[in-house]
């Protein structure tokens, strides 16, 4: 039976590290991070994960700027605060949540903001600097990806590292991430022929695909470690891209959903906030 990836200590411990540093920054240097989120509209699953972040920046001592902005509210306007936001002081950290109401430009806004303040990730400078092995703040959630197996025990100089998805913002940069670990990396996704067999040569799979225990346990390999990025709703609750049941017969260590990859986004968040504010 696998070892269970406990992401919800994990992310735990990676806070109070930040808290630690956060307070070494005030005392040396007079210096507190600061983290502006801007939320526009209302909707409820976007309101949680602010609530979350506002909370998390309280527990490791940053300063937490909140902007809510009405639904209706114009491109220009938006852009006009992420400028504000770029110029002060205080603010070492921007996260816009995404998604955005649909008469607004998502790619316009993440542009806008100031790479060094792109806690997020997603600027195509920091996308960049990721791809040529460059100090850059990662995307948080395959950051935490790569925070969760090194915690875990995982091997990964040497690893055969298979990452089932391709997205802009888990698949590829994960594949970075684990590449600049010295992993022999594969991205695989829905054309890769003999899926299965792709799959079970990992030392190490990542599924981020959003559909439901689509890696099944006989695509898993014996002892290998396997992260499981998705969260899909379905009727009965919250389950991942894996078959949890039976990869855990197969798998080293592997994480659960909930409690697995998904809290380690927001500590991964708080601690580009911090890398942010030493950088500057």
């Amino acid at each position: 039976m696998a070892i269970i990836i406990d992401g919800k200590q994990i992310s735990a411990d990676i806070r109070a590290e930040v808290a630690v540093e956060v307070e070494k920054m005030k005392t040396d240097h007079g210096l507190t991070p600061g983290l502006a989120v801007v939320l526009v509209g209302e909707d409820p699953a976007s309101q949680v994960y602010v609530r979350n972040k506002e909370s998390a920046c309280h527990e490791v001592g940053f300063n937490s700027f909140k902007y809510e902005l009405p639904a209706d509210t114009t491109q220009e306007k938006l852009m006009q605060l992420v400028d504000e936001l770029n110029c002060r002081d205080d603010v070492h950290g921007i996260l816009v949540q995404l998604p955005l109401p649909k008469h607004l430009d998502s790619s316009l806004v993440l542009l806008a903001i100031d790479p060094n303040k792109d806690v997020d990730g997603f600027h195509p400078v920091n996308v960049g600097r990721l791809a040529v092995g460059q100090a850059t703040l990662p995307p948080c959630t395959p950051a935490g990806c790569v925070e969760l197996l090194k915690r875990s025990g995982a091997e990964l100089e040497g690893a055969n590292a298979v990452i089932v998805g391709r997205s802009n913002i888990v698949g590829k940069p994960a594949a970075l991430l684990l590449l600049s670990e010295n992993c022999t990396v594969t991205i695989a996704h829905s054309k890769t022929k003999d899926l299965p067999g792709v799959c079970r040569a990992a030392d190490i799979l990542v599924a981020a695909v959003g559909i439901p225990k689509m890696i099944t346990g006989d695509m898993v390999g014996e002892g290998a470690t396997v992260i499981d990025v998705g969260i899909n709703r379905t009727a009965e609750g919250l389950v991942g891209d894996v078959d949890f049941e039976a990869a855990s017969q197969k798998a080293r260590a592997i994480t659960p959903v909930p409690g697995g990859v998904g809290p380690m986004t927001i500590a991964m968040l708080m601690k580009n906030t911090l890398k942010a504010a030493q950088m500057r």
